[in-house]
C-alpha cells in the first residue's frame, strides 16, 4: 500500500490518494474539493480509482465527493450514518467556507468493525466519534497506517464545539480505540503533519498519557 497526500480547500484538508502497489487500483479519501487537482494526482500516480472512502461528513472533507462519484461512477463508502446531518447540510454549509458543495447520499454507510477495499488492501473501519457524531477512522493494521479525519492531530485533537460533538467521546475514542492498535502507528490527519500513535502518546497535550493521567 502507498498514499500520498493532497492538500485541498481552503482549509488545505488532507485529502489522501490510496492505493494497491500490486494492482495500481485505489480510492481517495476525502476529497473535499478541488477534483481537478485530484484528478490530476491520480492520473500522474498511474492508479485506477475503485472508490471514495469518507471519514465524516464536514463539507472540507466531503463537499464535493458527491460530484466526483457522479462524474467518474464511483461508489462513496462512509461515513457512519450518525453523520447524516452533516451531510444534508453541504449544500447550505459549502458557501459559508467560500466552497461549492452538493448534498450526496453515500452507496454505504460504515459501522465499527466493517471494513473496506481497493484493489488487495484492506482497511478496518474504526467508529470515533466525539468530533462529528459518525466519524471513522481508517486503519491498516498490516501497514501500520491510518487516516484518522479530524480526530487526531499532531499535537491537538479534533474541536467539539459544533453541532453534535461531544468532547469525552472524542477523548475515549483515542485513548481506547486508537491508542490499543499500537505506537507504531503512522497516521494522516485531517489537516497539517503526519505523527505516529506513540509520538502523541508522549506529547500530545490534550490525550497523551501524560495529560489523561493528571485528568484522573
Amino acid at each position: 500500500m502507498r498514499a500520498a497526500i493532497v492538500p485541498v480547500t481552503p482549509f488545505q484538508q488532507n485529502c489522501s490518494l490510496v492505493w494497491c502497489t500490486k494492482t495500481m487500483r485505489g480510492a481517495l479519501v476525502d476529497p473535499g474539493g478541488e477534483l481537478d487537482k485530484l484528478k490530476d494526482a491520480v492520473a500522474k500516480a498511474g492508479v485506477t480509482l475503485e472508490k471514495i472512502l469518507l471519514t465524516h461528513g464536514h463539507a472540507d472533507h466531503c463537499g464535493q465527493a458527491g460530484m466526483l462519484a457522479k462524474e467518474l461512477g464511483l461508489p462513496i463508502e462512509g461515513p457512519h450514518e450518525a453523520d447524516r446531518f452533516w451531510i444534508s447540510r453541504l449544500d447550505e454549509d459549502g458557501p459559508r467556507f467560500g466552497m461549492q458543495c452538493e448534498v450526496f447520499e453515500p452507496t454505504r454507510w460504515l459501522q465499527d468493525g466493517d471494513a473496506v477495499s481497493f484493489g488487495e488492501v484492506t482497511l478496518d473501519v474504526i467508529h470515533c466519534p466525539g468530533h462529528t457524531p459518525g466519524h471513522v477512522v481508517f486503519v491498516s493494521k498490516e501497514a501500520n497506517f491510518a487516516f484518522v479525519g479530524d480526530v487526531l492531530f499532531q499535537g491537538s485533537i479534533g474541536r467539539t464545539d459544533f453541532p453534535m460533538s461531544d468532547h469525552q467521546s472524542l477523548l475515549d475514542a483515542i485513548t481506547k480505540k486508537l491508542w490499543p492498535l499500537g505506537d507504531d502507528i503512522a497516521f494522516v490527519p485531517g489537516h497539517g503533519p503526519t505523527s505516529t500513535f506513540g509520538r502523541e502518546r508522549q506529547s500530545n497535550p490534550f490525550v497523551g498519557d501524560a495529560a489523561m493521567a493528571a485528568g484522573d
